[in-house]
């Protein structure tokens, strides 16, 4: 909760309101739920920003439960080879603070925000986290060396995105190439930026 939420709720009358909602929806860790619905996932939108506060957002996907809740308060995630930039990490690295964005698009059409604080670890440096043998052996088997490191997040929020403007989507097969170097897989220049123009503000 921001101090700026809290002056525009003041400013438009709407203190009452958000009250309840923090009251009732918002949680400081994750509930059993949450973890369920957490696990059921494959795929999430993060958000993140540098030292200036500079924003940056981004798309996480994997195979069904790709993101792990430890326990109520720690999650983690992959990240897989990507384009070598490193946006999201390298605003990790500057500044924690982090929001996940969980939308089921397929079946309840119900999103989940859970912000908190992240940090980074190499992908054989998992086993210094206190996870249950059950846990580690699911992502042994599931990911083997496909992540190159991992993000950690301590829960800060928790708490309902409402159904009313998710769409229904169907979901369709497709062949995933993960970890690819092929242009052509990664969509190639799609658009057509290789041909760069300076455009003047």
């Amino acid at each position: 909760m921001s101090r700026g939420e809290h002056l525009l709720q003041e400013q438009h009358g709407t203190i009452k309101k958000a009250s309840t909602f923090y009251e009732n929806q918002m949680l400081n860790y994750l509930n059993d739920m949450m973890t369920d619905f957490i696990t059921k996932q494959g795929m999430m939108f993060i958000a993140t920003a540098d030292s200036s506060g500079n924003c940056d957002s981004s798309f996480r996907a994997g195979s069904v439960g790709f993101v792990r809740v430890i326990n109520d308060k720690t999650l983690i995630y992959p990240e897989y080879k990507g384009n070598g930039v490193m946006a999201s990490l390298g605003n990790i690295i500057e500044n924690p603070h982090i929001g996940l964005m969980f939308i089921d698009f397929f079946e309840h059409s119900i999103g989940l925000h859970v912000n908190g604080t992240a940090s980074i670890i190499e992908n054989g440096q998992l086993a210094s986290l206190k996870m249950t043998e059950k846990l580690m052996n699911d992502i042994k088997e599931k990911e083997g060396n496909r992540p190159e490191r991992w993000v950690i997040i301590k829960v800060d929020e928790a708490y309902i995105h409402c159904s009313k403007h998710i769409p229904k989507l169907k979901q369709m097969d497709k062949k995933i190439y993960w970890g690819t170097v092929d242009e052509k897989q990664k969509g190639g220049d799609f658009f057509k930026n290789k041909v760069k123009k300076i455009k003047n503000n």
